[in-house]
């Protein structure tokens, strides 16, 4: 748990990092059919041997779903928090793709924490953290990205 006391001194710091996260051809097609998205490029093994990529890669938008988990494994949550909520982002970049059988992880650094007040006995806390994520053994990572969470501290 992280004391709301301490956040100021953490911004511009790096606060967690997650564990390694498989990202194999079962997980890029169980998201492509739940979304729909079905391009050959993560779901046909043999044509996409034919695109610059070499292979199948992940969907930027599964990479950027599992960022959920990622956070739960490498940022503590605020000392008393009742519930925290997703509310967006203010940067998004996805800058490599994940080829099927990578592994990725998030880095987290906290770029600003706001109290935005109380109401209904919490006080709304809005922090925004820059996540990195990172391709083990790549040079570049698959996406940076500036992204708001508000959590909810009670008493």
């Amino acid at each position: 748990m992280t004391k709301t006391s301490d956040l100021q001194s953490l911004i511009g710091t790096e606060i967690g990092v997650s564990k390694w996260i498989l990202v194999d051809q079962a997980r890029i097609d169980a998201f492509a059919e739940i979304t729909e998205d079905r391009q050959f490029i993560h779901i046909d093994p043999e044509a996409a041997k034919q695109t610059p990529f070499g292979g199948t890669i992940a969907h930027g938008f599964l990479t950027l779903s599992l960022a959920s988990a990622m956070s739960y494994d490498a940022v503590a949550p605020l000392d008393g928090v009742v519930m925290g909520v997703n509310y967006g982002f203010d940067k998004l970049r996805f800058l490599a793709p994940v080829p099927a059988g990578s592994r990725i992880r998030g880095r987290f650094k906290l770029l600003s924490a706001e109290d935005k007040g109380s109401a209904g006995g919490v006080t709304r806390w809005l922090l925004k953290h820059e996540l990195t994520v990172e391709i083990e053994g790549a040079d570049k990572p698959a996406l940076i990205a500036e992204w708001l969470g508000m959590q909810m501290v009670g008493g």
